[in-house]
């Protein structure tokens, strides 16, 4: 039975995910940010002995640590934050933030996951970046740097794993809009701050309805597509980078990367 480890799995895809792999050959251990998500999945997964729940704050050093005593075999990296707001205001630490989060305690998270890897010299380690981080969204600048941030970091990883003799797995996740109620969240987060003071005020209500409908047109309200990719990164034993779903968006990001990159 192979262990998995999945950060932020309380809802959305990385639940998703959790419910497909629940019925078959693994053991799963279901991380999520707080006590309170905690006991919300506990509840959840109760009588399920191939799964254990723990807090996981991929930014606290003391719950980092949890990983080093786990002998994983894939290590879903699925935890991250979204910050909005125009790269001409958005306050810095708001940047740091998202940074610290989707970037620096990601590799630090799958640094820590890959140790025993290469010395097993087996394994897989997944990692969640978006089509946004080929496909930047307006003031959405932050989020999309830190995704293609990973999408850079995570093919240098995959490189450097190659000069080594093992079979460990680096596969790259590329969702694109999908309604979990992660990209309102997002998209909202800014409109606070606009609202006192931006160079973008007399527009608000423009930015507002552009982003309404983009989301009533787009997001994807079935996850099954891209937690079909996702399962495929566990179980295959492909060579394959990149997956990413769902299709019609993945056609415009190829566009855009084929004219404008």
């Amino acid at each position: 039975m192979k262990k998995v480890l999945i950060t932020g799995a309380r809802s959305g895809i990385g639940s998703a995910v959790v419910d497909a792999l629940k019925d078959k050959d693994y053991f799963i251990y279901v991380t999520v940010h707080t006590e309170k998500q905690l006991e919300a999945v506990q509840k959840r997964y109760q009588g399920m002995d191939n799964i254990e729940c723990m807090k996981l704050d991929i930014t606290d050093p003391v719950d980092q640590r949890k990983v080093c005593k786990l002998d994983l075999d894939i290590f879903i990296s699925n935890a991250a934050i979204g910050k909005g707001g125009s790269l001409a205001e958005i306050p810095m630490q708001l940047v740091r933030e998202n940074f610290e989060t989707n970037v620096f305690s990601t590799f630090e998270m799958i640094q820590l996951a890959l140790k025993p890897m290469i010395q097993k010299k087996e394994g897989k380690i997944i990692v969640m970046g978006s089509l946004a981080g080929t496909y930047p969204l307006s003031f959405l600048g932050s989020y999309s740097g830190t995704k293609a941030s990973i999408k850079k970091m995570t093919t240098v990883l995959r490189r450097e794993m190659k000069l080594l003799d093992t079979n460990i797995g680096i596969h790259l996740i590329e969702p694109g809009l999908y309604g979990t109620g992660f990209n309102q969240m997002m998209f909202e987060d800014k409109y606070p701050r606009m609202k006192k003071q931006s160079y973008f005020k007399s527009e608000i209500e423009f930015i507002q309805s552009r982003e309404c409908m983009m989301l009533h047109y787009l997001e994807k309200k079935n996850l099954k597509s891209i937690v079909n990719k996702i399962i495929s990164a566990v179980e295959d034993d492909s060579d394959q980078f990149i997956y990413r779903a769902p299709f019609s968006q993945v056609i415009v990001t190829k566009l855009y990367e084929l004219f404008f990159q």
